[in-house]
């Protein structure tokens, strides 16, 4: 929630477009948020021959783009009046999607990434997004805390692919040594991922543990005594 907590400040971007798109379905950009996300996994899986680094720059692109349509479409919602919870409920699965496609794109194209790390960075992103989604569920408050929110997956997968191609490019550095590992720098990024996804995927499920005592503070004793 690092940058979760400060998307009002990118609302002078999104309003002057969402105004002239007041009249489209809201649901229509959602889809092409996530097109456009699937177009960016799929460029990143892309990237990994040693003739098509500059994907990574084109990835990056993408990321951004796609990131914007995903903000675009709840802001035409509001302004349109048509949000609702079967717009919030589309939105959180394209979300879900658009991380696996794009996240996918680096972990399994066998050159950026160790793809066991790839799968614990995929894990740790759906947790992350799950364990908030289900707060508002059980009905405790929807939770956005931690290190990893939706936002800084989105920085850190524009700015990363960039350090990775200047490394290349400038430098002529695909991995980085350190501590007598070999990494790269979009492995460092899916690390990030899997580490901090999973830190705040457990410190999110703590925090709604304590929120249902405060709210159901006999729950567990009328359990019991249903028993």
């Amino acid at each position: 929630m690092v940058l979760d907590g400060q998307r009002a400040r990118v609302d002078f971007a999104l309003a002057p477009v969402a105004r002239k798109l007041i009249n489209v379905n809201p649901n229509t950009i959602s889809w092409i948020g996530l097109i456009l996300a699937l177009l960016c996994g799929a460029i990143f899986y892309l990237s990994g021959d040693a003739d098509r680094t500059w994907l990574l720059l084109v990835g990056a692109l993408m990321v951004i783009v796609s990131g914007y349509f995903d903000a675009l479409d709840g802001k035409v919602a509001k302004l349109s009046g048509k949000a609702g919870p079967k717009g919030d409920y589309l939105d959180h699965v394209f979300d879900r999607y658009a991380d696996v496609f794009m996240i996918g794109g680096v972990a399994f194209c066998g050159y950026w990434c160790d793809p066991y790390l790839g799968m614990l960075a995929l894990v740790g992103v759906l947790l992350t997004s799950y364990m908030g989604t289900q707060a508002q569920a059980i009905g405790a408050p929807r939770l956005y805390a931690g290190l990893l929110g939706r936002a800084d997956r989105v920085v850190l997968s524009t700015l990363f692919p960039i350090i990775q191609f200047v490394s290349i490019a400038c430098f002529d550095l695909t991995y980085i040594d350190i501590a007598g590992f070999q990494i790269s720098w979009l492995e460092i990024m899916m690390l990030w991922f899997a580490v901090v996804g999973n830190a705040t995927a457990i410190q999110r499920a703590i925090i709604t543990w304590r929120n249902l005592g405060e709210m159901y503070p006999n729950s567990e004793e009328k359990k019991d005594g249903e028993e």
